[in-house]
């Protein structure tokens, strides 16, 4: 609930402070850098260390940081260099914070259900998604940015105190090459790590199909404060509803993954629906009415499934227990590239505008899928 209602609450806080797109994309390249440069650290500490501390400590830092944020807001002392400074400490907790968990979900069920236990969990990723930023919306129209802010605060401490009953027995990687991991130095677990996940052609593959949607389609939501407030004129609240919209329509599609469980190929699941997204983020861009731009928003959302759970689903399935949190340190990283194609979107978009910075970038990610589709076999292949 946090990070989705930060995800409006952030934007629209260094949009009103600078009116500039290309900030607004800039602020997406440096939330990238921890990603990008401690993501391998990260999913080496998730198979060496105790996972619930590392899911304790890091939300209440975050929730120190968003009521930091806050109290600068309420003191008129708010400049754009704090929001870029915040978003970098939230980063970077959130970087060590996902691969621990994601790694621990693995371990918490048998082998058959991964599919959808780990659809599941992406039901309630997308409610939070479908729920966050409205709330974050209604909250900014009533109370400013700070109203927001101090709700984020409070959920981050809610989260690091949900986390103190999770049972012991899946604080360490339940395989059978665990013991390794802790025994070795960071810099030999990172390089197995990679190893892994280039030399097995499912897990390559799936990372490649992610790594072409990350950089192309899913920047498109850096620029909404854009559309909410200068071409569709709704102001916070409405972007509110947008993502909320974004959400409803993934949190349907998560239902379907989680109930199809291993029963269908995912590989051209995953291909077919990242090309459809692109396409609904194409006619999206390309939108002049809100309630369209709202229904075509639900249809994002549910091909935006493709391109994200369905990923996990393939690379924890594939990947052994024991090295489960690198591949989700370097499955995270790769999402890094969502944040670079921000900056290049918001460069974009300040030279030709917001719609056709968006649209160029969801064809482009279109096309990327079904070259994929064609030159690489494995893909097509993935169950």
């Amino acid at each position: 609930m946090a990070m989705w209602m930060d995800q409006l609450a952030r934007g629209w806080l260094l949009y009103q402070l600078t009116s500039s797109p290309l900030q607004l994309g800039l602020l997406q390249g440096l939330q990238a850098l921890p990603v990008l440069l401690l993501s391998p650290v990260a999913g080496a500490a998730a198979d060496r260390f105790d996972r619930k501390l590392q899911m304790l400590v890091a939300p209440a830092l975050d929730g120190l940081t968003q009521a930091a944020v806050a109290l600068l807001i309420l003191t008129d002392h708010i400049e754009p260099w704090h929001v870029y400074a915040s978003a970098f400490v939230s980063s970077t907790v959130s970087t060590f914070h996902n691969p621990a968990r994601t790694a621990m979900i693995s371990d918490a069920v048998p082998r058959q259900h991964l599919s959808n236990a780990i659809a599941l969990t992406s039901v309630s990723f997308n409610v939070s998604r479908s729920v966050g930023p409205a709330v974050a919306g209604v909250l900014i129209a009533l109370y400013g940015t700070q109203g927001a802010y101090l709700a984020q605060a409070g959920l981050c401490g809610l989260a690091a105190l949900v986390t103190i009953p999770l049972p012991d027995a899946l604080r360490f990687s339940a395989g059978p090459g665990a013991h390794h991991a802790r025994s070795r130095s960071f810099g030999r677990n990172i390089l197995e790590g990679w190893r892994f996940s280039w030399s097995d052609q499912t897990v390559r593959a799936s990372l490649l199909i992610v790594t072409s949607a990350s950089l192309f389609i899913m920047p498109f939501t850096s620029m909404l404060p854009v559309f909410a407030r200068d071409l569709l004129q709704v102001g916070a609240s409405g972007q509110g509803v947008l993502l909320t919209a974004m959400g409803i329509g993934a949190f349907a599609s998560s239902i379907f993954v989680a109930s199809i469980g291993d029963r269908l190929p995912r590989g051209i699941l995953m291909l077919g629906g990242v090309t459809l997204y692109g396409l609904a983020v194409l006619a999206f861009a390309a939108s002049p009415w809100f309630p369209l731009s709202v229904a075509l928003m639900v249809i994002v959302g549910v091909f935006h499934v493709s391109s994200y759970t369905l990923t996990q689903v393939v690379v924890q399935s594939y990947t052994p227990a024991e090295l489960r949190g690198r591949t989700m340190g370097i499955l995270q990283q790769v999402y890094v590239v969502q944040l670079s194609g921000g900056m290049l979107m918001g460069a974009l978009a300040a030279v030709a505008g917001a719609p056709f910075a968006v649209a160029a970038m969801a064809v482009a990610g279109a096309l990327a899928m079904i070259a994929i589709a064609l030159t690489v076999p494995a893909a097509r292949r993935i169950r």
